[in-house]
């Protein structure tokens, strides 16, 4: 299935990639951006807007997938359920997260229909959709391929609804998002799992669903991987060691993830990426904060695992930011085409680049499929 570099200088610069986290239906139907269109004139339509702290700063958009090469992403369904006296943003009842993520796959169906996107459920479906986007004809008719992923369990009101959502296409599940959950507590919060959550990693098990650890608290991490028998990935997740916070894991996390032969995808949050982020007072620029900070996550894991098996990117682009805070040398998702050239600076082999922008997650898929 992975095709061979023939001429590594020249073909590094359009190389066929895999983005394992984009959050478009969320763009699409809370933020209202109508994908379709290309990045500059959904930057154009927001210039004035104030209700958003990334408005007219987008990045993401389907045509610059496609300029990108960007032909296979995970992308997620997400709806936060927040208690009383919880004050993030989100839904007042698991019922009400849950008709949100109806709603968001009911725009990649619309999508579907349009010809823009197709659903990718099978180790077939992955084989034929890669083997579109390595015929070497031009990408502009070819649909972005996605993997759709749940980003935080609340909006599963009850494990029958994780039985629904497999069934119309559903492959990972992020237990926990950002704060406590009803299945398990995320970032910037502690604990084990709630008794649900276990019951929620069974049931995943046994419908072959792959665990996503991104978002885990440390406590509820550690737990997960003790009772979860299926396939483990970190669909975004950058490294502790380099910028000290709960929400990057530790060399202990990252290296029981290698053990378990998951993936990790490279983050391009620039609060992840540089330590001393402020937000919405730091600037990329001043805190140079570029591509290249990220390779030196990716290349962290790549040394505790003493190969480059366990990388890949996903970006969380345009995930409730914008340029204000993405790399500076980043002006839409298409210069991802810029990492090749920044790896091969670092002495990665044109295979192991490969790997990195989507071999590794092509093998971790049909391993689990």
């Amino acid at each position: 299935m992975l095709k061979k570099l023939r001429h590594p200088a020249e073909e590094r610069e359009n190389m066929f990639t895999i983005d394992a986290h984009l959050d478009l239906s969320m763009n699409a139907m809370e933020w209202n951006r109508d994908l379709r269109q290309p990045v500059m004139e959904i930057r154009k339509r927001e210039l004035g807007m104030t209700d958003k702290p990334d408005r007219a700063k987008g990045t993401v958009a389907l045509p610059e997938l496609r300029q990108g090469n960007i032909g296979l992403v995970v992308a997620t369904q997400i709806a936060r359920y927040v208690a009383p006296d919880n004050p993030l943003p989100g839904w007042h009842s698991p019922e009400q997260a849950w008709a949100q993520t109806q709603a968001q796959l009911a725009w990649y169906k619309a999508m579907e229909a349009a010809g823009e996107m197709v659903m990718i459920k099978t180790k077939d479906d992955l084989d034929s959709h890669v083997a579109l986007w390595q015929n070497g004809a031009p990408n502009d008719d070819k649909p972005i391929g996605y993997i759709l992923s749940l980003e935080g369990a609340d909006s599963l009101v009850t494990l029958k609804h994780l039985e629904t959502a497999c069934e119309y296409g559903l492959r990972a599940v992020g237990p926990a998002h950002y704060g406590p959950g009803r299945y398990a507590n995320g970032t910037d919060a502690s604990g084990k799992l709630q008794p649900a959550g276990k019951e929620l990693l069974r049931e995943m098990a046994k419908l072959n669903l792959i665990l996503d650890a991104t978002h885990l608290c440390d406590d509820a991490f550690w737990d997960a991987l003790e009772i979860f028998t299926g396939p483990v990935w970190a669909s975004h997740n950058n490294c502790r060691a380099l910028v000290n916070h709960n929400r990057q894991f530790s060399d202990d996390m990252i290296r029981a993830l290698i053990e378990r032969g998951a993936v990790i995808g490279g983050a391009l949050d620039a609060w992840m990426m540089v330590p001393g982020w402020v937000r919405q007072q730091s600037t990329p620029e001043a805190m140079q904060c570029n591509l290249d900070k990220m390779i030196d996550h990716l290349d962290h894991i790549c040394q505790l695992a003493g190969n480059a098996l366990h990388v890949g990117i996903g970006t969380d682009l345009d995930g409730a930011f914008g340029k204000e805070q993405s790399p500076y040398d980043l002006e839409t998702i298409a210069d991802l085409q810029k990492i090749p050239a920044l790896l091969a600076k670092r002495g990665y082999s044109s295979a192991d680049i490969e790997l990195i922008m989507h071999g590794n997650w092509l093998r971790f898929l049909c391993q689990a499929w």
